[in-house]
């Protein structure tokens, strides 16, 4: 008898066991609290919206609360080097455009936090792209490329307005210049919005910029796009042509954007977020709201993002020590 019961009981013993185990494993499976996707920029910028929906969508598909949280300060870096060293658990993620690369070539030793894009940073899925224009006020009178060009070698324009140094349309701006043999001056600003305003005031003619941060004043005739730098037009502005068209190389330029984590997080972590991203991309509503920006959905694998991150920083880091780039 005792030993029947001995059996008995090892047995309710071992079930338990089990039981415990597979609450624990349940309890631990991902995700079990809620996540933070981090925005390294002020609140109701383009990089700021797309995060705030990629919360909204995620949050149903994970069962868990997403919330945005802005960390801002030297170019972005401040909260991307937050994310660089968060525990790398998935509970703490980064939405950043490709600024993300090229910000720790330009700032000036001890300005910022500093991390390394390539080695810092899990890949997780590439967000959307922006094409970069070319755009003047209209009361410039400045109509098409070759205008522009004839006034800028003559001096009647001078200067370019920027969101501030070392940015993609600083870059832009320098690629052009080389190109089309001519010295606009940049004029950096703290942010995009300033810098448009000035351009819409006739204090600066000419900036390069995101489609859809300009959209309602050339609907409305205040701003004139001129061309854009991209290898192809953008579906957003069709009757806008590419620079390459016209005849100026080797200025494509633009502005994507990412989710990205801490290193080495782990594998079916990065999968589980990867494909609710690419499920989301293909969402009209998410299409349309995107489109509303002048962003065209991405997507595709975390590998593809790790390509495109190791591209553009290989780019960068020699227009970067070509120009002479530095932030602020």
């Amino acid at each position: 008898m005792k030993s029947a019961r001995r059996k008995v009981l090892a047995t309710l013993a071992a079930a338990a066991s089990v039981l415990c185990t597979g609450t624990v494993l349940a309890q631990g499976a991902y995700p079990s609290k809620p996540i933070t996707i981090v925005v390294a920029y002020p609140a109701g910028g383009d990089v700021d919206v797309l995060a705030r929906m990629f919360a909204e969508k995620l949050a149903p598909r994970l069962k868990q609360s997403v919330v945005v949280e802005n960390r801002t300060g030297a170019a972005g870096t401040i909260g991307s080097a937050y994310v660089a060293r968060a525990t790398p658990d998935g509970y703490t993620l980064l939405l950043a455009p490709n600024t993300v690369a090229i910000a720790p070539l330009v700032l000036k030793a001890g300005t910022g936090a500093t991390y390394d894009v390539q080695h810092d940073f899990t890949p997780i899925s590439q967000i959307g792209t922006q094409s970069l224009f070319v755009v003047v006020n209209k009361g410039t009178g400045i109509t098409k490329v070759s205008d522009l060009v004839a006034r800028a070698r003559s001096g009647k324009v001078e200067t370019y307005a920027t969101p501030g140094n070392g940015s993609p349309m600083h870059i832009m701006g320098e690629l052009f210049n080389k190109s089309a043999g001519i010295k606009i001056s940049q004029v950096p600003y703290r942010g995009l919005a300033p810098a448009i305003v000035d351009v819409i005031g006739g204090q600066v003619p000419v900036t390069y910029v995101t489609y859809g941060a300009v959209a309602q004043y050339v609907g409305n005739g205040s701003l004139v796009p001129l061309a854009v730098a991209d290898l192809k037009r953008s579906p957003f502005a069709p009757n806008v042509p590419t620079l390459a068209e016209l005849g100026y190389k080797d200025v494509e330029i633009g502005a994507w954007q990412a989710l990205l984590g801490p290193k080495n997080m782990p594998a079916d972590v990065v999968r589980t977020l990867n494909s609710h991203i690419n499920e989301i991309l293909k969402m009209p509503d998410v299409v349309s709201r995107m489109a509303t920006i002048a962003v065209t959905p991405a997507g595709g694998e975390p590998a593809s993002l790790s390509k495109l991150i190791a591209a553009d920083t290989t780019r960068y880091t020699k227009i970067v020590k070509e120009f002479g780039i530095q932030a602020d």
